[in-house]
Formats: C-alpha cells, structure tokens, sequence
C-alpha cells in the first residue's frame, strides 16, 4: 500500500516543467540533432580510441554552459553544471563502437576501419547504439542548462569510453571521477534495444544486466597416432565430456529461479584427420547476477573440468588449466525504490502505453560500476529505450523475420525515437530528482 501511495502521489502532483514542453523542444532540435547522430554514427570509433566523439561531447556540453575536464580515464569526458543546493545527479553515456563491418545500407553507414586493443583490423559499426547513446546525452545537456530556474543541484554528465571492454567505468573512476568531481547521489543512464517498440522507455526493478565473465580452459592430454588411441589420452573426448558435464551447473545445480549461463563458444583442437592432438582450447562466457552465484558457477566449471580429467586417468601435472578473465564486467543493480518511483513519474509525464517495466537480462554493461563505487550512497538506473519498428517487431513477435539484435552488422534503430524518448525520460527523470524549493 506504501509504494501505491508514493506512485499516486507522483502522478497527481506535476512537477513546474510539463512534459508536453520539454517534448516540445525536442521535436524542435530533432532535425540538428539528428545531423549531430549521423556524423556519429559514420564516424565511430573502437574503445579507448574515441577521441573525436569524446570531442563533440566536449564541445556540446562546453557550449552550454557546463565546466567540462577531458581525458578523464584516458578518453572520457566529464561536465558538471552546478545549480545551487540540492543534490548530485550522474547522467552517463558510452561512447565506442564495435569491431563490426557495418551492413545496414544507410546513406550515411560507416565506412571506418582501425584496430582493436587487440590488434585486430576491422570495420568499425556503432552496432550497440552507441551514437543515439551521445546524441540524447548532448540535447539532456542542452535541455537542463536551459532550465536552470526548474532545478537546484548539481549535475555531472559523463561520456564515457570502452563499454565494450567493460573497462571504461572502472577507468574513469580510477581516474578521479568521484574525487575530483562531485560525487553522485543517482546515476542515470539508457540504452537502445531492439526488443522494444520505437519510442518504448522500460526498466527493470533490481538486476538489470548480469555479471560476464570471461573463462578459457586448456585440456590437456597425450598425443599420438589417430590410429593407436589406446597409446594416447584424448584430449578432444575429454573436453567433449567436460562440456557435457558444464550443462549440469545450470540444470541440476542452480536454483531455476536463479538466472545463469555457462556457453562453451570456441572450442580448436587438432590439425589432421589422423592425429590425436596434445591439448584442447575451450572459451567460455559465464553470465550470472549475484556475486554468490558466480562464485558457485565459476568453482564449479574448475571442479568438473578436474573431475573428467580425474576419470580420464590425466597425471596430476596434466590437469586442466581454468583461467577467468580479469577485470570481469559486474552485474548492473536498479535500485527498486527509485526505479520503481521513477517508471511511475514517467508513465504520468510520457504516456502509460509508452513506458513499461521490463524482465532482466543476460546481457552484461559497465554502467553497474558508478553504483558499486559507492553502494550506500549512489542510487542507480538505466533504462531501455526500443529502437525497432513497431510493424517489424510486431511480424517478428508472430514467427516473422527476426529483428537485427545489439551488435549486429544489420542494426539500424528508429534514431529519432530513440534519441527523443531518451531526451525526455533523462531530463523529466533529472527536474524530478532535482527540485527547486
């Protein structure tokens, strides 16, 4: 009954801005806006590299009025708007492409190409959104400094780099970014999906993205003659049983109502039709929510992959080698009384079709870590905004041609829904946050 009255109480008292205004202005600035999103998007850069993104961020929030330091964790910029008393609001977006050769056909696809951080020549996409991402972060910024009479407090807007690796928080942080700048009491940010109606802003209560980790796992056996396998120790058959057996952490040993993954997505070994190789190269990702439940996942993946190796008569200096990746992405927490809070100002603000709640998902996102940072304290939320067409998604929903998912060649959202939803929502989420008394 608590948490009906405080959603009531949201929606039957507006705040001094009206939503209708500030959509609005958007409409206004959409054509502008999107010149600035198409320049993006044909100019992506990798993680770590985007130098001419951070740039415009720099140039945009700069011109707007905010106080903005630059090469924060390497490539990420920080601008901060001080407004009287009242507390801090944290706004971030990302800001790196993908390794991904774009094949969408759009006029303005880009045609970049570089090297990732791990020496590899590709094309170069914003498969991930990315470039709606700082497109909606630059008009919040404009919207908010223009409405400095509506709000008190401060507010610190972050472009930040490398989500892709999962390094560009920890980075920024590493760098200062609750030491030299004013620390958050809420963190914002969204991110496009393809699994919503253009438009759509959602979030989910509690877990919102889970922790990824990475685990490469070395088999180990005797080589030898294909013909003569009794004189080897097969390392191909025991990493096929060792994947078998890795099923088993999901589907017997984890609370169903727990969310877990364990995918084996590479696995080489050999070179002829007639060898026994000496060894077997295995590549997993593991996706969990709680800290407890990777742990679990990630003892277990050592335990079976000694235990097969034990049952396939593998000496004590042959056992397989299990290494996890570090740094792991960690998993991304709503927090549930502001999430819920919020989701309830924006049905009233935005219209109760276009803003629902939605299911967790297994997707990984460093946005997690501004919360981490400082638990306590700093309350978090991202969103999700739909980028699909509402036709196509629909055809897709009922066995049609699937919709192109995140990171693939073929994703091309509906940008300016994207861009405007996201607009709206962080700037009605922030005059909310941020009262004037």
């Amino acid at each position: 009954m608590r948490r009906f009255l405080t959603a009531l109480a949201l929606v039957s008292f507006p705040l001094p801005v009206h939503a209708q205004e500030v959509r609005s202005v958007i409409a206004r600035d959409m054509p502008g806006l999107m010149e600035i999103y198409r320049d993006l998007h044909a100019n992506p850069e990798l993680s770590f590299q985007e130098v001419r993104s951070a740039r415009i961020m720099a140039e945009a929030a700069r011109k707007a009025g905010f106080t903005v330091t630059e090469k924060v964790g390497r490539t990420g910029v920080v601008a901060v708007l001080k407004n009287g008393q009242g507390p801090t609001v944290l706004i971030r977006a990302d800001m790196d492409g993908l390794p991904v050769t774009e094949q969408t056909g759009l006029p303005f696809a880009s045609t970049r190409r570089g090297t990732s951080t791990a020496g590899v020549e590709s094309g170069i996409m914003h498969a991930c959104g990315h470039d709606t991402h700082m497109t909606a972060w630059i008009e919040t910024a404009r919207l908010m400094a223009a409405r400095k009479a509506e709000w008190s407090g401060t507010l610190v807007m972050i472009g930040q780099p490398a989500e892709e690796l999962g390094l560009g928080a920890r980075a920024m942080l590493d760098d200062g970014l609750y030491t030299r700048f004013p620390k958050p009491d809420y963190a914002l940010a969204f991110h496009d999906t393809p699994e919503l109606p253009a438009g759509t802003v959602g979030a989910a209560k509690g877990w919102a993205l889970a922790n990824v980790d990475s685990v490469d796992l070395l088999v180990r056996g005797t080589g030898g003659h294909g013909a003569y396998p009794h004189t080897t120790r097969d390392p191909i058959v025991l990493a096929s049983a060792i994947v078998m057996k890795l099923q088993t952490l999901v589907s017997r040993e984890n609370n169903p109502q727990d969310p877990a993954v364990v995918t084996v997505g590479s696995f080489h070994a050999g070179a002829k039709h007639n060898i026994i190789p000496a060894e077997a190269k295995l590549e997993l990702t593991v996706r969990s929510y709680s800290d407890e439940t990777r742990a679990r996942l990630l003892e277990g993946i050592a335990r079976i992959a000694r235990g097969e190796a034990i049952a396939a008569d593998i000496p004590e200096d042959r056992m397989p080698q299990v290494s996890v990746k570090e740094p792991y992405t960690r998993a991304t927490w709503n927090t549930p009384d502001f999430t819920e809070e919020a989701i309830a100002d924006l049905k009233a603000k935005m219209g109760s079709d276009g803003v629902v709640f939605t299911p967790a998902v297994m997707g990984g996102e460093d946005f997690g870590e501004f919360r981490r940072a400082d638990e306590d304290r700093v309350k978090s939320l991202i969103l999700w905004v739909g980028g699909s067409d509402p036709a196509k998604l629909a055809q897709a929903k009922a066995g049609g041609p699937s919709m192109p998912s995140l990171h693939s060649p073929f994703w091309a959202p509906v940008a300016d829904k994207v861009i405007g939803s996201a607009a709206e929502a962080l700037t009605l989420t922030s005059l909310r946050l941020m009262p004037r008394h």
